[in-house]
C-alpha cells in the first residue's frame, strides 16, 4: 500500500504504514505482534528506509554552491526573496538563505563569513 493509496476518515492509511514499519524499533513487542500477526506487516527493509537528513554543514554547502553559481552568472547576490536556483537539478530556496543570512550574519562563524565575503556579499 502506498502513501496516498487509501484514504479513511482523512487519514492516509498508507502513509501510517510506512510509518510503523520504519518505526518498527520503537514499537514494544506486543505492538509489532499486533502488526504481524493481524495487518501482515513486517518492519521496513533496507531499501524502503527514508534518505538520511541532510546536515546543517550539507545544506550550508547547498547555499553556498547556490549562492556562487549565482553570483557567477549574475555578478550580484541581490537577487529576489522567493529566488530559487537550479543546482545540478536540486532546487535551491536562495532567495530566503540570502535574506536570513544577511540578518543574522553576527552569528554566522568566521569561516562562513569568509565564504560570504569572497563573493561580495554584504
Amino acid at each position: 500500500m502506498q502513501a496516498g493509496e487509501v484514504l479513511v476518515q482523512d487519514e492516509d492509511l498508507g502513509a501510517w504504514t510506512m510509518t510503523q514499519r520504519v518505526g518498527w524499533d520503537a514499537l514494544t513487542p506486543a505492538q509489532q505482534w499486533m502488526l504481524d500477526s493481524v495487518l501482515g506487516l513486517e518492519p521496513a527493509g533496507e531499501a524502503e528506509q527514508p534518505p538520511a537528513r541532510r546536515t546543517q554543514a550539507d545544506r550550508w554547502a547547498g547555499h553556498l554552491a547556490a549562492a556562487r553559481q549565482f553570483h557567477a552568472r549574475e555578478g550580484h547576490l541581490n537577487g529576489p526573496r522567493k529566488h530559487v536556483e537550479d543546482v545540478s537539478g536540486l532546487l535551491v530556496k536562495l532567495g530566503g538563505f540570502l535574506d536570513n543570512t544577511r540578518r543574522r550574519a553576527s552569528k554566522l562563524t568566521l569561516e562562513r563569513r569568509a565564504e560570504l565575503d569572497a563573493l561580495g556579499m554584504r
